[in-house]
């Protein structure tokens, strides 16, 4: 199985969990960017696409804020398929706070997600409230995880290797497992 990291505006630092994981793991990988600091829908959106390609079927996506919108974006237009992904944080594009410098993020895909998916928030988080994270998880079809107040799960929160997000994402993985078995039964 493969891992793709999906980060957000700015990239994940080396201290950011998502880094944290990627360098424990060697079947985790980064989705590259050209310009993690002026993110461009399109060209994000094709990177994705691309890095899906190389890692196939198999794969399931960790991704974080901008990442999270990028992932259900892609779901609704692409053909390929994954195993599953895990959406932690993701933000509103209608929030006063949302990042001016995302260009092309606004319109956000709320159709159901082709795969099994976990959305993990907080309730104090700046960048989404906890009602827009509930409806957004709900329309995508995914099982939702509220921390309670750790802001925008990140660095600045306290997160550094984070294993309870390792917990997630077993269970995640567990999810993934029962689907398929029970699509191998009927």
């Amino acid at each position: 199985m493969n891992f793709l990291i999906v980060p957000g505006l700015n990239g994940s630092n080396e201290a950011h969990w998502q880094s944290r994981w990627e360098k424990t793991n060697s079947n985790f990988s980064r989705v590259e960017q050209a310009n993690w600091d002026c993110p461009q829908h399109d060209a994000w959106l094709a990177n994705l696409d691309a890095a899906v390609q190389r890692s196939g079927p198999d794969t399931i996506l960790i991704a974080h804020s901008l990442g999270c919108l990028l992932v259900a974006n892609w779901a609704a237009q692409t053909t390929k398929s994954i195993r599953g992904a895990l959406l932690v944080a993701p933000p509103d594009p209608d929030s006063p706070h949302f990042p001016t410098a995302a260009i092309g993020f606004d319109a956000l895909s709320k159709a159901p997600l082709p795969f099994p998916s976990m959305v993990v928030t907080s309730s104090n988080d700046p960048y989404a409230s906890l009602e827009f994270a509930i409806h957004t998880a709900t329309a995508w079809g995914s099982s939702w995880k509220n921390l309670g107040a750790y802001g925008h799960i990140n660095v600045e929160s306290g997160f550094g290797d984070w294993p309870a997000g390792l917990a997630l994402l077993n269970q995640l993985l567990s999810q993934c497992q029962q689907l398929e078995l029970s699509a191998n039964l009927a």
